[in-house]
């Protein structure tokens, strides 16, 4: 992987872009003059209802009980009375049969002869209907027992499937795929069921860990492979998230059996993805039914032939049997948790998988459902207990137990704040919040090698600086990929950039530039990076493609042009630091009068002028012409005088680097066509790229000059 190697912050003049953006979503809008007469305050109310699924069962014969009503039960949160805003009774005794309708359309289709042209099925229709999911974890299920499990399910689709049950059948293999949609068609589910083999998660098994004695004899070398198992059990869950944030369109009570081999986790190191997918589970109203498809296990104190002997007085003493007793609960751990946590129950140590489904019909083939406005209104993201009770005795109720409070971007840990940075960049909808505006460009460092500055502005007045003692501070997080042409990450770049300004700068009137950069080989490549401010947690996003050449048979080899309206001291090694000045480009294009428009562009292997009778040793020089004219309408305003360049002068690169400085103060404010023009002489090749610049007045009086950069770094990320 290429990994960013040069990053830098400045501050440079605030202008209107040549590119709209989208205001924030949650930006207050304006009120008339009229509706702020007539309205004195604005009224917030909390809208999020939170739902939970209540069986009432006879405490002594375990018959559901019904005829309950609204008044019969009272909801409490962390010990404080809620008022119920939504009371409904759902039984599967009531369903309409749907003629085996396909439901919400979230897969692609079926394959074999059990596929049917079914009807889709409207959202009311759902209404007093099973929906279960069959979750096949392929990644963590060995051979035999996901043969067991698909054998299982086969029985269940044959001989115990009711008319008011609709299966959809998901499975995380290489990817996470929805095998079918919620349907009533026997046939096509025990097709998609008969499918599943092995092979499809081979790749995705846990390693073994370092501290456990289930390994094979390495000579004593254990490979510690705890950072694999924590990202493949990242994936798991992030699958199961997946899944649940796609069902939280439909309201009714779903349930989703999940069959897998264990799911390891270390310490807390998997506690944000845990938690990310419970609470995506109950906003959906989605009960996990945990399935341990290894079934009753014996183990022994020296392990198994899977692995190889064992090392030490581990087998003599008991530690090696605790240890291995310890793993196998600790795989189960997570299982039950999700479980316990959504309303679900876990089914461990069995050979038999019939409870499992026969569990989730008998808790969702009758049930209340209740709903409140809670009132604590903190988005704080703790975990609330909910306690729910019936006035009438001898009736034991089973519900949720909890859920955790929806939180705000201040309340939220360094874990989540991450992850939503990953999702958005993995996003395929761009966020708008926070208006971000990127341009890449590329130099030559050698024929196979490309330095790739990748330059972003935010508009100062996007940022919420707050003051920290005599200074305006702000902190972004940045985070950024390249993918190439067949969909591979290969380079990628994350810092987190604390702006520090002195008042003066008025930064809230300029903008936030920075600069990262990259060592790419030629190609066409996709850009993507996401900037979030981190007082509001407000998110933009940018995407760009950029091509970089094959340059061999160009007859005039030729970087971007850098256009720049300010140059900073730096130390760097790189094409846009020119004796000791940074060229910092201008994105936008927009330039004032009071500034000069700086370019700065380079020419790879000029060709060498032949010189008749040259005295021996002497070296060919080259002849290269450059000059830039600007045109308005169909008038040259303006044309540069001629920069002739006679030898190489970045050296080791065999380039020329070129630079041109134009005083824009006897220019009239609008817009320019420039055109470079750029003559090879000596091998008779040129070329005469053409680009728009805006030049605006200058500024007032008043404003101070703008600051041409604040720190700059090389490396790790740090304070800039």
């Amino acid at each position: 992987m290429f990994r960013a190697v040069h990053k830098a912050i400045a501050i440079t003049t605030a202008v209107a872009l040549a590119m709209p953006y989208a205001p924030a979503q949650d930006a207050p809008k304006p009120a008339s003059g009229q509706d702020a007469q007539q309205s004195g305050f604005v009224l917030k109310v909390n809208a999020e209802l939170v739902l939970t699924n209540v069986v009432a069962r006879d405490a002594k014969t375990g018959e559901f009980v019904r005829g309950l009503k609204q008044s019969d039960f009272t909801v409490f949160e962390n010990g404080k009375k809620q008022e119920i805003a939504s009371f409904d009774f759902q039984s599967v005794d009531m369903a309409t049969p749907l003629n085996e309708a396909t439901i919400s359309g979230l897969a692609a289709g079926t394959t074999g002869p059990g596929n049917k042209a079914a009807v889709v099925a409207r959202p009311e229709d759902l209404r007093n209907h099973r929906l279960i999911v069959f979750f096949f974890d392929l990644t963590s299920l060995q051979p035999e027992d996901l043969d067991r499990a698909v054998d299982a399910a086969k029985d269940f689709l044959k001989k115990k499937m009711q008319p008011a049950d609709l299966i959809a059948l998901v499975s995380l293999g290489d990817s996470l795929k929805v095998d079918q949609d919620f349907t009533a068609d026997k046939d096509a589910l025990i097709n998609e069921v008969g499918i599943y083999n092995g092979t499809e998660g081979q790749g995705f098994a846990q390693g073994a860990g370092s501290n456990s004695n289930q390994v094979e004899d390495t000579t004593g070398y254990t490979p510690d492979e705890s950072e694999y198992n924590d990202l493949n059990t990242d994936r798991e869950l992030f699958a199961l998230r997946a899944v649940a944030k796609s069902l939280e369109k439909i309201s009714e009570k779903k349930s989703l059996l999940y069959f897998s081999g264990g799911i390891s986790r270390d310490g807390i190191e998997n506690q944000a993805s845990l938690r990310a997918a419970t609470n995506a589970a109950v906003r959906a109203n989605l009960a996990i039914y945990s399935v341990d498809t290894r079934g009753l296990q014996a183990i022994g104190p020296l392990g198994d032939a899977s692995t190889g002997s064992l090392r030490g007085q581990g087998a003599y003493n008991g530690g090696a049997l605790l240890n291995n007793m310890n793993s196998n609960f600790a795989s189960q751990e997570v299982m039950a948790t999700l479980s316990a946590d959504t309303g679900g129950k876990a089914f461990f140590d069995s050979n038999d998988f019939g409870p499992a489904f026969e569990r989730v019909q008998r808790d969702t083939s009758a049930y209340y459902g209740i709903g409140f406005h809670s009132t604590n209104l903190a988005r704080d993201g703790k975990y609330r207990r909910l306690t729910i009770k019936v006035n009438r005795p001898g009736i034991k109720l089973e519900y949720r137990p909890g859920y955790y409070a929806p939180a705000d971007f201040k309340h939220s840990g360094k874990e989540d704040r991450e992850r939503d940075l990953e999702d958005q960049l993995a996003s395929d909808l761009p966020a708008t919040d926070l208006a971000v505006y990127l341009d890449a460009m590329y130099f030559r460092m050698d024929e196979n090698r490309f330095y790739v500055p990748v330059s972003l502005i935010v508009p100062g007045s996007q940022i919420p600086f707050v003051k920290g003692g005599d200074k305006d501070k702000a902190t972004l997080d940045i985070v950024g990929t390249v993918i190439d042409e067949v969909k591979r990450p290969i380079g990628r770049a994350r810092e987190t950039v604390k702006v520090n300004l002195d008042p003066s700068q008025q930064a809230r009137q300029k903008n936030i530039q920075y600069t990262t950069s990259f060592n790419l080989p030629p190609g066409k490549y996709h850009l993507k990076f996401v900037v979030r401010e981190n007082q509001t947690g407000r998110m933009g996003s940018f995407e760009a493609d950029i091509a970089l050449p094959e340059m061999k048979k160009s007859p005039l080899k030729m970087s971007s042009i850098v256009l720049a309206s300010a140059r900073q001291p730096s130390k760097q090694q790189n094409p846009l630091v020119r004796n000791g000045e940074e060229y910092v480009p201008n994105i936008s294009h927009v330039f004032r009068q009071d500034q000069h428009l700086f370019l700065l562009y380079e020419i790879y292997a000029p060709a060498r002028e032949k010189v008749e009778n040259a005295p021996k040793g002497t070296k060919p020089g080259i002849n290269l012409l450059s000059s830039l004219e600007l045109i308005q309408g169909s008038t040259k305003v303006y044309e540069t005088p001629v920069v002739k360049a006679t030898a190489i002068n970045a050296g080791g690169r065999d380039a020329v680097s070129i630079e041109l400085d134009v005083p824009l103060a006897d220019l009239k404010p609008g817009p320019y066509i420039c055109q470079l023009n750029v003559i090879d002489d000596a091998a008779g090749s040129f070329a005469f790229p053409r680009f728009a610049v805006l030049v605006r007045e200058p500024a007032t009086p008043a404003a101070p000059q703008p600051a041409s950069g604040s720190a700059s770094s090389s490396g790790s990320a740090g304070a800039h």
